[in-house]
């Protein structure tokens, strides 16, 4: 995968090695130096002290390199260098000067012949083989050890439980398999609309049955309907004649209209009185008829004899939705469930009119589907193959890889069946040779075009269910559609399990209010499910960065080798041990992605959460929330024989007040807080005050019905009327019910499971119920959505803030040294669905008492299914405002849970991780030791540290999301992203990326967003940080809002001045006025005065500090050896995190703190040895 990084870091790269292999030499020197100067005391000693030109001479006999150094330095050395080095290691070697090169002129994507070339590519692959015993000169990774070498399958268990096999591509054969005696059962993981039979349409099922077979089920002649309220003078002898006016009317040159039926249905919008009324169900032979259908009668236009008066308005349709999902709610198939067709009930499809490459296709009649529904038995998973994949392709200096330009060099894979730990095959395609890798087939090709049709193969014969990556979908899966087409590989994107569908990548838009905008690309791959990690931990997690390093650092406590994309190249173009390198990264680049699905159970919650809301698997991450609840709506109103009216969407700025806040009482509470928490509190108002679409009155209605207020209906506190149960439940209250109830039933299994795969299942399952059953309220208060209803949801806010000042009142009123208790009670805040409480007690177990009497006594006061919980106690307590605060949090009296912080800027991403830092440890000081001179302390002192430079650049880089092309302001982030596309186009940040920058020193009155900068660029350009704008708009509103309430705001506002503010000023580098006439002079590096004399040009002394000259070079030298034992320290920790001490390090992650020390690092050991390379020019030498 592909990461965005400055094209100035392969030049980067070339220069850190010269100084990796500086240091070494120079520490190679000091080691001689060291040898040297024991040979000459052991020499001295032997000779009585008395001959010291003896000695010396006989040390030097020892090595001959560090006579030059010593002649300098003999007189001023008083203690021998020092170095971790054993004596034995001593290499009689002259160091070699550092050359700094720039980057090799191979770098380019020409194919050239490897010289080590020892297997002969033919375009076939290659037999799997192991490389070579204990004498191969190869050398492991961490991750082939600790992996790869692990990953072989148990043969011995697969021969026991299937005919599955390690390295082995195919499913298992059909040997057994009788269509005359077996039932066609399982797992259905795709629905898409298609056609059979010469054009009739279907819906085709693709699915996985128990044994691992792969199955494609066509069901058949199932129709299309819609419904609209029959007129009052309509009969049922005019159905005939209603069908006959609407073919006309329609003029297709096919029959449209199948059948026009009268039927009694309910209204479900709005209480209608229990009683049903005629509908007119309008079904049609082809499902691409029904819009034209519905917009005629919409319009007025199939206004049969004018018998729908005021048809001019538009006449109401009911029951919008898609044809797969109609069919889905029809015949009870919910997402990723069980289905079945008996023996006799389908026919298998010969081989010669087959479309797909199934083991089994078959057709069956709809009403022969048997759906299991998705609990006990059929909560199972089927085993199903996931592909985790990913591309290396060699890219030019400079530019972001093209696909008419560039090749696809490797193709890692990694696959695995659903309940299996380790994947059963393990391949990489490469082009051009490449060394063996444990437990991992290699295949090689000369041709590319060749490499891309072996994988295209592989992908059919492997035939996975799932198909999962990183950013597969913007960029892997594109350009290999591109590549192939550039090469003229014309049956290379036949990828889906339809033989004549062509996989095709299109340009689409994703928006909503939790993601902001993205553009993506969409691949069709059907009959395989599609994972991409990168979307999908972008929509359910929010983190500072997304690229695979950093979340699999976040997750996995892991990281991997980030390699950019100009050093692929390089790679690629070096020899087969060199493309083995690349090929290792390509394959954990492909098994990360597996890992972290595994780790956050992604097929397993995406697959509960199908089956609860009964939408396909697909539907859960191409379109939004709406959809699920939809489904669930129309199961249910199914049951009741209820109809949804298609009301226009027409977006309305109506707003309703939302959630109420108990105005905090801020301060430091150094007493236990009791929180009390209503247990789904917006469901729970819907359930107890039968809050429905089906139960919602008006005036008329009340008045014409003659309900009894309080008996018969409700008035909410808004005013809207609904009415009582006893008259009618509610059909969101029975959905409500059901999905609560059930989701009990999931937690009672999950405690009594113990297998770990049935247990994931479970728990997956009562997430779901949960998000399905909180998302209820959020659809009738989405003015933009299919059934808006603000009736349902102001009531229902109206609700919630009655019980939160009720709450407030109640225990205010209760708690009192006038009813016994040792103090008065206080609600110190209050928010959405919990209130705090200051019971008073010290102690907290007496606390968590009181807290668990206060949750019983107040939820008696409020309705069934309504109730208080006593969750958790804060000690001590930190409240800043609404929505801010922090705390210890306690569950037991014995031992504190965790430090629990919310709104403060320990989670916000916008800022940079000084601040996280700082607010961290000085909540950690305050809440946990109790420290306040100490946090104070803290605080003054990494403020100095700021402000002085000294603070890692790591800890000053702050990132946000480029989330729209246009903004009303100019932004830093923004201006910086247009000034990198200046740069090099190929790898700036694209639209939904995380820009990351640092805030830079500019010219007197520069604005912020001029000032921002990307963090490589500053540190090979030695630009100086703006250490001011941290300390004001960083770290100064943050510290302020812990410190005030503690100290108060004048105490807190000395944080921010005094003695540790002093600051050294570096001045901003400038080329325009009379900078351009500047001559730079260097400085004599004893007493800095300008070296203007000829002698002294380029030297490192004035004539006055001559005698100081082995003084100075000592002390420039020991600068030097501590830089570089610095940089020597961080390569090393780079070596270990890559997972092998013996590589050279190529990782680039923008994301990882010590890839920034490393650069500074290595740019300090330059810098610090170009000030030793003066004395080298000193007259005073020669």
């Amino acid at each position: 995968m592909v990461t965005h990084m400055s094209s100035e870091i392969d030049l980067a790269r070339v220069r850190e090695k010269n100084v990796m292999q500086s240091t070494r030499s120079r520490v190679e020197g000091r080691v001689e130096v060291e040898a040297w100067l024991a040979r000459a005391r052991s020499a001295s000693a032997q000779s009585g002290g008395n001959d010291t030109r003896d000695a010396t001479s006989s040390a030097n006999a020892g090595s001959s390199s560090a006579r030059v150094v010593l002649n300098i330095c003999l007189p001023f050395i008083t203690t021998s260098i020092t170095t971790k080095m054993p004596a034995a290691k001593v290499k009689d070697v002259q160091p070699k000067k550092r050359v700094l090169v720039d980057a090799p002129s191979s770098r380019q994507n020409i194919q050239k012949d490897s010289p080590s070339k020892r297997r002969k590519l033919n375009g076939q692959p290659k037999n799997f083989k192991t490389p070579g015993g204990p004498n191969s000169s190869q050398v492991k990774s961490q991750f082939e050890e600790e992996v790869l070498e692990k990953l072989t399958q148990d043969l011995d268990h697969l021969k026991q439980h299937n005919a599955e096999k390690d390295q082995q591509w195919a499913r298992p054969s059909l040997d057994d398999f009788d269509e005359t005696r077996d039932s066609l059962c399982f797992q259905q993981i795709e629905a898409e609309e298609g056609t059979l039979h010469g054009g009739k349409t279907c819906i085709k099922l693709f699915g996985v049955t128990e044994t691992g077979h792969s199955v494609l089920l066509h069901v058949t002649d199932f129709m299309h309907y819609l419904y609209v309220a029959a007129p009052t003078a309509f009969q049922q002898s005019d159905c005939e004649s209603y069908k006959a006016y609407l073919e006309t009317h329609l003029a297709q040159h096919q029959p449209v209209i199948y059948s026009v039926q009268m039927v009694l249905r309910e209204n479900l919008y709005g209480f209608q009185g229990n009683v049903k009324s005629p509908y007119l169900k309008i079904t049609v032979t082809d499902p691409k008829h029904i819009n034209k259908l519905r917009t005629s009668i919409e319009s007025g236009g199939a206004n049969y004899k004018g018998l729908w008066k005021g048809a001019d308005g538009g006449v109401l349709t009911f029951d919008s939705i898609q044809y797969v999902l109609r069919f889905m709610i029809d015949t009870k198939v919910s997402g990723m469930s069980w289905v079945e067709t008996p023996a006799s009930k389908y026919t298998v499809i010969p081989a010669r009119d087959r479309h797909s490459n199934c083991q089994i296709e078959a057709f069956c009649h709809y009403r022969d589907l048997i759906a299991h529904p998705a609990e006990g038995e059929w909560a199972k998973m089927a085993p199903l193959r996931t592909l985790s994949f990913d591309i290396e392709c060699a890219g030019r200096k400079g530019i972001f890889p093209e696909a008419n330009v560039d090749p696809v060099i490797q193709i890692a894979n990694v696959v695995t069946r659903y309940g299996e730990e380790k994947p059963f095959v393990r391949n990489v395609f490469c082009l051009d040779t490449c060394s063996l890798i444990v437990n991992t087939q290699i295949f090689e090709f000369a041709d590319e075009d060749k490499m891309l049709m072996a994988w295209r193969d592989f992908l059919e014969k492997v035939d996975p269910d799932v198909i999962i990556g990183y950013n597969i979908s913007n960029f892997d899966f594109p350009y290999l559609l591109d590549r192939a087409k550039h090469l003229k590989c014309g049956k290379f994107p036949f990828w889906s399990r339809l033989r004549n569908v062509q996989s095709v990548a299109k340009d689409t838009n994703f928006s909503s209010k939790q993601m902001g905008n993205r553009d993506t690309k969409a691949t069709n791959t059907n009959g395989r499910l599609q994972l991409d990690l990168l979307q999908l931990i972008q929509r359910d997690h929010q983190l500072r960065s997304y690229t695979l390093n950093s979340v699999c650092a976040h997750f996995l406590n892991e990281q991997k080798e980030d390699v950019h994309h100009t050093m692929i190249t390089e790679l690629f173009n070096g020899t087969p041990e060199s493309r083995r390198r690349l090929a290792v990264y390509c394959l954990k680049d492909a098994y990360l992605p597996q890992r972290l699905m595994d780790k956050l159970l992604c097929l397993v919650n995406y697959t509960e959460m199908a089956r609860v809301t009964g939408v396909p698997f697909n539907y859960l991450l191409s379109r939004g929330q709406q959809v699920k609840f939809i489904s669930q709506l129309f199961r249910k109103a199914l049951e009741q024989q209820l109809v949804i009216p298609n009301l226009r969407s027409e977006g309305t700025d109506e707003q309703y007040e939302g959630a109420t806040v108990i105005e905090p009482t801020r301060g430091y509470y150094d007493v236990p807080i009791a929180t009390l928490d209503f247990a789904s509190l917006y469901p729970s108002i819907m359930q107890a005050h039968n809050l429905c679409y089906t139960t919602l009155l008006n005036k008329n209605a009340v008045d014409k019905l003659g309900f009894k207020k309080d008996e018969d209906y409700i008035v909410t506190p808004n005013g809207d009327l609904f009415c009582t149960a006893k008259i009618r439940k509610g059909l969101l209250t029975q959905i409500l019910e059901e999905l609560l109830g059930a989701r009990k039933r999931a937690r009672k299994e999950l405690a009594q499971e113990k297998d770990p795969f049935k247990k994931a299942v479970l728990n997956g399952r009562q997430l779901a119920l949960k998000i399905s059953a909180n998302s209820v309220y959020g659809i009738t208060g989405a003015t933009v959505g299919k059934l808006p209803c603000l009736a349902i949801a102001s009531s229902t806010t109206s609700y919630g803030r009655q019980m939160i000042e009720k709450t407030r009142d109640e225990v205010q009123k209760r708690y009192t040294i006038a009813n016994g208790y040792s103090h008065d009670a206080e609600v110190i805040y209050g928010d959405t669905d919990s209130v705090m409480v200051k019971f008073g007690p010290s102690d907290l177990a007496k606390a968590m008492e009181l807290g668990e009497e206060a949750a019983n006594y107040v939820s008696s006061k409020f309705i069934k299914p309504i109730k208080l919980e006593f969750e958790k106690v804060y000690f001590p307590y930190l409240l800043i405002n609404k929505k801010r605060y922090a705390g210890l949090y306690w569950t037991n009296p014995n031992k504190w849970d965790k430090m629990d912080s919310k709104g403060i800027e320990t989670v916000r991403r916008d800022n940079c991780r000084l601040v996280q830092t700082v607010i961290e440890t000085s909540l950690r000081m305050l809440l946990i030791d109790r420290d306040v001179q100490g946090a104070q302390d803290f605080v003054k002192e990494t403020i100095a540290e700021l402000l002085q430079n000294k603070v890692d650049m790591s800890n000053l880089v702050i990132t946000k999301a480029l989330t729209k092309n246009d903004y009303a302001a100019k932004q830093a982030h923004v201006e910086l992203a247009e000034r990198m596309k200046k740069r090099d186009a190929g790898s700036a940040p694209a639209l939904g990326d995380r820009v990351a920058y640092v805030m830079v020193k500019g010219a007197a009155g520069a604005k912020n967003y001029e000032k921002s900068e990307d963090p490589i660029f500053v540190l090979e350009n030695n630009l100086p940080i703006d250490t001011r704008y941290y300390l004001d708009n960083q770290l100064a509103k943050p510290l302020g809002r812990i410190f005030e309430p503690i100290l108060g705001e004048k105490k807190a506002g000395q944080l921010l001045t005094g003695e540790h503010t002093r600051s050294i000023s570096v001045a901003a580098p400038t080329m325009g006025g009379l900078m351009k006439f500047a001559k730079k002079t260097e400085t004599c590096m004893g007493c800095k005065k300008p070296l203007t004399g000829k002698d002294e040009k380029g030297g490192a002394v004035c004539e006055n500090d001559r005698d100081r000259l082995g003084e100075l070079y000592q002390k420039t030298l020991s600068k030097v050896a501590e830089l570089e034992v610095r940089f020597a320290r961080l390569w090393t920790q780079c070596q270990r995190c890559q997972g092998s001490m013996h590589n050279e390090v190529i990782c680039s992650s923008r994301d990882c703190p010590i890839f920034y020390m490393r650069m500074k690092a290595k740019k300090d050991v330059e810098d610090s040895g170009k000030e030793l390379v003066r004395f080298d020019n000193d007259g005073a030498l020669w």
